[in-house]
């Protein structure tokens, strides 16, 4: 019988066979397998974390410090998990932050198999410690290691990890005093094993990391330059004496981030290492990210690594909030994104349309010269909402309004409901509460 009676007929229906395989063997209890045989493997079980003190804690840096801005200053804890093929996922290790070992041959180093998400640790002004909607960033993470042939989980399992680093480290790190900052928190999974065949890994390391992070959300923009401080530290600076907002560079057509079939969606390392050189690019003509366009209509995707909304009035007079659809999986299904246009449904509906769909940088710019265009903004973890005021668009700069000075009014609305559910401010589902437990 020839393979193409056998296999699929599209790489789509491949990929999805690949990934319900993987989670029925090595995650059974989501999706038991059909062939009527049972997964030996362990799952990930949160219970069984063994704590390792760090003897050796570290000094918490002032917010906005030099230390904060270089990115690099990490809690006194981490969380390992390690899983091999052959016997499937061990029990997790709370113990201290260092480095990690492995071979130059490590399939993570090689092939990219490697995904991550990215989330915040709150310290609320009601002085308690909070998560925001954990399981959307627990469930997008088992997507993402699936689609790279990485091992399945229980994603409640890991929400509960995370929330143990956090319960350990957040009390220290996150000091009652300091009501009102937050901690970046880095769940990630590698291929660790050793060995240069591609092929399925056949070794992974999940690990949790809580990192001391600067507010990328300034209304007076975003940082443009990375002069030295003469101790080694890069410190970030504001330019000031520009127009406030985010200033975007569109992308031309010799560049894509994600295309249709491919892993956009997916928040994966080769996602966003080819895009460094045009955003580091961008920066040193004087804007913050790459607004990426699509096809030969300039399709609108994502704002560097965050996702793009427009406010603008229809022909007809309707106000509409239009952001693009997650069905051609090349936009990531950003928790950001979820939560913007679940609370405009719910607290704008009769006045503001949600909308979710494919629209062109030609349509922004007809807007902005029909006097139609009332702002725009990203919206991600790292640059939470963030107005835009410039598009760089064909040699040309467009002016994006902003109503109210430094943002425009609906993303400081929306800016100040996602706050208030995330310190405390407002009681919401979303806002899940840690713990503290220390050392």
């Amino acid at each position: 019988m020839s393979p193409s009676a056998v296999l699929p007929e599209s790489t789509r229906e491949l990929t999805k066979a690949g990934v319900n395989h993987t989670i029925a063997k090595t995650a059974p209890s989501l999706k038991p397998a059909t062939n009527g045989t049972s997964s030996k493997l362990a799952e990930l079980d949160a219970s069984k974390v063994v704590f390792t003190q760090n003897t050796s804690p570290k000094a918490v840096p002032l917010p906005n410090s030099p230390e904060v801005w270089a990115q690099q200053t990490c809690t006194d804890h981490m969380m390992t998990i390690s899983w091999t093929s052959t016997t499937g996922w061990q029990a997790p290790h709370l113990k201290p932050y260092g480095p990690l070992s492995m071979d130059p041959t490590a399939s993570c180093l090689h092939y990219a198999t490697e995904c991550f998400e990215g989330m915040k640790l709150y310290r609320g002004f009601d002085g308690r410690l909070r998560l925001f909607r954990p399981e959307c960033n627990s469930r997008r993470m088992l997507v993402s290691s699936t689609r790279i042939a990485l091992p399945a989980f229980d994603p409640i399992e890991l929400e509960k990890l995370i929330i143990k680093l956090c319960s350990v480290d957040g009390e220290k790190w996150l000091p009652k005093s300091r009501p009102g900052n937050f901690l970046y928190l880095r769940p990630t999974m590698i291929a660790n094993g050793a060995g240069l065949g591609v092929q399925k890994p056949r070794e992974a390391l999940l690990y949790i990391i809580l990192c001391c992070f600067p507010s990328f959300d300034d209304p007076q923009g975003t940082m443009v330059g990375n002069p030295s401080n003469g101790n080694g530290v890069t410190t970030a600076f504001l330019a000031l004496d520009r127009r406030p907002g985010m200033h975007l560079l569109a992308s031309q057509d010799d560049m894509v981030r994600a295309w249709p079939g491919g892993f956009g969606y997916a928040k994966v390392g080769a996602n966003y290492g080819p895009s460094l050189i045009a955003q580091a690019e961008a920066r040193s003509r004087g804007y913050d990210q790459i607004l990426w366009l699509f096809g030969t209509e300039g399709e609108i995707t994502e704002a560097g690594a965050s996702n793009f909304f427009v406010v603008w009035k229809t022909k007809e007079g309707s106000l509409q909030l239009v952001t693009a659809p997650l069905g051609g999986k090349i936009i990531l299904d950003g928790v950001t994104r979820r939560s913007v246009l679940g609370l405009v449904k719910e607290r704008l509906g009769s006045e503001l349309e949600c909308v979710e769909r494919k629209f062109t940088m030609s349509e922004v710019v007809e807007a902005m010269d029909e006097g139609r265009l009332v702002e725009a903004f990203a919206a991600g973890t790292a640059f939470f909402i963030s107005s835009v005021s410039v598009i760089h668009f064909r040699g040309k700069d467009l002016e994006v309004p902003i109503a109210e000075g430094t943002t425009g009014k609906y993303a400081a609305l929306i800016k100040t409901w996602l706050k208030n559910i995330m310190y405390g401010r407002e009681d919401h589902p979303w806002g899940v509460v840690v713990e503290e437990t220390g050392v």
